[in-house]
């Protein structure tokens, strides 16, 4: 496809899906039926493929005719609310702020209700994706755990939020490591570093003997770890946000601490620097001190 399909496009598929019929799709968007069978058959061919199949009866979508339905009436949906939305924005406070998927879930809860009268914009991605949003303008701040790992471009700030140490949760009936040298041997443990020291933290596990398997999200290696009634290597604050009832937290065998900063151009935006105190608490709050072992 040689160029991108116009609005107008959009519009004349999706009324010629719901309409079943080319004349009846060129009178709703006041057209005659000759221009909008030539703007369709224009659009097929950019296509490279048919969407309607055309006879006396009327028009039925094909298979490329139904996805490209399916995408004109969500992208019309979405910006027949532009204005709607872009007059919010102008009438409200609004701050954007972006984080990694394992944090989103609690950071964005504790930050709806510390931000009560501000709207804030959430974008879920990782780290270097967002250190480069924050960079070029798009996002006003971004909680990440890789600040103090990766170069930063001038003009960002950094402020720390607090720091969290690894431990291992072990849900009821999952086996503790050992006091030996390979205290993991024989034993599966599900782990996520939320940071770049995620390809270390695999290989310490596996040389104190584990199984090891990573989560996709610290939520997850919770999940799985529960399933599997085996261990979980994660940093303490997620411990303490997914453990339940006869789970047990304890010191890692391996030592690690995850930084979680707030990054931001400066200068930061005061809507963000004015709840951290309390975020931080809140953030902490899940925390559970690790009995030694």
């Amino acid at each position: 496809m040689t160029s991108l399909p116009s609005v107008e496009d959009l519009r004349l598929v999706d009324a010629v899906a719901r309409h079943g019929s080319l004349g009846a799709a060129a009178r709703e968007l006041l057209i005659t039926q000759p221009s909008a069978s030539q703007r369709l058959a224009a659009l097929e061919r950019r296509l490279g493929t048919r969407l309607f199949d055309r006879d006396t009866t009327g028009a039925r979508p094909t298979a490329a005719g139904r996805e490209f339905c399916a995408q004109a009436e969500h992208i019309l949906d979405h910006l027949r609310g532009i204005g709607e939305r872009s007059l919010a924005a102008a009438q409200s406070r609004t701050v954007s702020v972006g984080t990694l998927p394992s944090l989103a879930g609690t950071l964005f809860a504790v930050l709806d209700v510390l931000l009560d009268d501000v709207v804030v914009q959430p974008e879920v991605e990782h780290g270097p994706r967002l250190l480069e949003w924050v960079e070029r303008g798009a996002l006003d701040a971004a909680f990440v755990t890789i600040a103090g790992q990766v170069p930063l471009a001038r003009g960002l700030v950094v402020t720390e939020v607090g720091g969290h140490d690894l431990v291992t949760l072990l849900p009821q009936g999952a086996p503790s490591p050992s006091g030996a040298k390979r205290p993991y041997a024989g034993q599966t443990v599900v782990y996520c570093a939320l940071d770049l020291a995620a390809d270390v933290l695999h290989r310490r596990l596996a040389e104190l003997g584990a199984h090891v398997r990573r989560g996709a999200t610290a939520e997850s290696a919770v999940r799985a770890a529960r399933e599997r009634r085996c261990a979980a290597v994660v940093p303490d604050m997620v411990a303490g946000w997914y453990a339940a009832p006869g789970d047990r937290i304890e010191r890692a065998p391996v030592r690690g601490r995850v930084t979680l900063s707030v990054v931001s151009r400066s200068p930061a935006p005061p809507e963000v620097l004015g709840v951290l105190p309390a975020l931080r608490e809140r953030l902490a709050k899940g925390n559970v001190h690790a009995r030694p072992m």
